[in-house]
C-alpha cells in the first residue's frame, strides 16, 4: 500500500468514526417528559377510553371528543392525541381481547362487569 492509500484509509476511518459520534449525540438518552407512548401513558389513556365507552359513546369520533373533554385527560401530556391514536388504542384492546370485535362489545362487557362488581358489594 502506498502512503496515499494509507492516508485515504485513515481519513475514511476517521470520517466514519466522526459521523458515528455525531449520530450518537442526536439519539435521545432519557425519556421525554411528554412521551405518551410509555406503558403508563397507554394505560391512562385506556382507562379514560373505557370510562367514555362505559358512558355509552359507541362512535369513534364521539369517543375522541369525550376523551379530550374528560377531567382526567392531561392536555399538556397528551398534546399529540388524535383520532389515529384512539384507533391504535382500540386495536391494541382488540389484540388483548380477541372476543371483542367492536366498540359495542367493549361497552357490553364494561356494563356487565360493573353490574357484577356492584352486585358483589
Amino acid at each position: 500500500m502506498t502512503t496515499v492509500e494509507i492516508a485515504m484509509m485513515v481519513a475514511f476511518v476517521t470520517a466514519l468514526g466522526f459521523s458515528g459520534w455525531k449520530l450518537y449525540a442526536f439519539m435521545p438518552n432519557k425519556p421525554l417528559e411528554d412521551d405518551d407512548t410509555t406503558a403508563v401513558s397507554i394505560d391512562e389513556l385506556k382507562k379514560i377510553m373505557y370510562e367514555v365507552i362505559h358512558e355509552g359513546e359507541l362512535e369513534e369520533e364521539n369517543i375522541f371528543t369525550k376523551m379530550k373533554e374528560h377531567p382526567k385527560f392531561d392536555h399538556e401530556h397528551f398534546w399529540r392525541f388524535n383520532l389515529n391514536r384512539l384507533k391504535q388504542l382500540l386495536n391494541s384492546h382488540y389484540v388483548e381481547n380477541p372476543h371483542h370485535q367492536n366498540i359495542e362489545h367493549i361497552h357490553q362487557h364494561l356494563k356487565s362487569t360493573s353490574k357484577n362488581q356492584s352486585a358483589s358489594k
